[in-house]
């Protein structure tokens, strides 16, 4: 079998979020993405970016073409590259924690399914029911949103749906543990990639956060790990060639369990 050697610039952008602030945020999102012009092909960013973890969903919530979908296309055109992560959106009388994958030519959306009841995300959002999968620069991607870490047959990657896994997250410091085992874990159970970004800091509801963003390879290694709690952002290479050799000569994906989801 032939391989192309595709490879694929991933940024991990943890940053800290000013609570609630679309504008302050958006901006600094966009200081940090212009700066990733020509160096990276994908970038991915925190759970509710532009706002923090808030249930504060009516007052905060924008359609699609709102100004933060606009802004994010506008610099994926520009700079030649795709963006991901999530924030707070509606339709009709509904509010979603939706995740996004924006290419230079495509806008695709993701309701997050499985809602933080500890956090009273059930009462404030509605839940998703479908899996958002995008193929950019030769890779298959699936993102899906920060709790949902939990539940691995949401994430099953059945007959390599997907390459890279990414995990937009406000994971608190006080759950790390839980953070660095499961990334490695949905990476090895499905042959893939798996990126994780979570943000610093500390938001609205004195909740701490200390990054650790981290992009973990197929064999469950973590190639880069953002250990110091500090805002800033790290860009790697993953290797799509080296995931096709690994996935023939280790083809436990061709037994994997299949299972029906409602």
């Amino acid at each position: 079998m032939n391989y192309s050697d595709n490879i694929l610039r991933v940024s991990l952008l943890q940053i800290d979020i000013r609570w609630e602030d679309k504008l302050y945020n958006l901006d600094k999102a966009q200081k940090y993405i212009s700066g990733l012009a020509g160096k990276t092909d994908l970038v991915v960013l925190p759970e509710m970016f532009t706002t923090g973890f808030t249930m504060n969903s009516r007052s905060l919530a924008e359609p699609n073409d709102g100004s933060t979908i606009t802004a994010l296309s506008t610099w994926a055109e520009k700079y030649n590259i795709a963006i991901c992560g999530s924030f707070i959106s509606r339709e009709a009388s509904r509010y979603y924690n939706r995740g996004f994958i924006i290419t230079p030519n495509q806008q695709s959306f993701y309701d997050k399914k499985h809602l933080f009841r500890s956090g009273d995300e059930t009462k404030y959002f509605s839940a998703g029911n479908s899996r958002c999968i995008v193929e950019h620069k030769g890779f298959k991607i699936c993102l899906l949103i920060c709790y949902e870490m939990r539940f691995p047959v949401w994430a099953r990657n059945i007959n390599n749906e997907y390459d890279l896994l990414i995990y937009s997250a406000n994971w608190p410091q006080s759950r790390m543990n839980v953070w660095n085992t499961l990334l490695p874990a949905r990476a090895i159970e499905n042959l893939a990639y798996v990126c994780g970004v979570n943000r610093v800091g500390e938001d609205g509801m004195k909740i701490k956060y200390n990054g650790q963003s981290c992009l973990v390879d197929f064999k469950g290694n973590k190639i880069i790990s953002m250990d110091n709690p500090v805002e800033s952002v790290e860009t790697v290479s993953i290797s799509k060639n080296e995931l096709n050799k690994f996935r023939e000569k280790f083809p436990v994906w061709k037994d994997a369990d299949r299972f029906t989801l409602l």
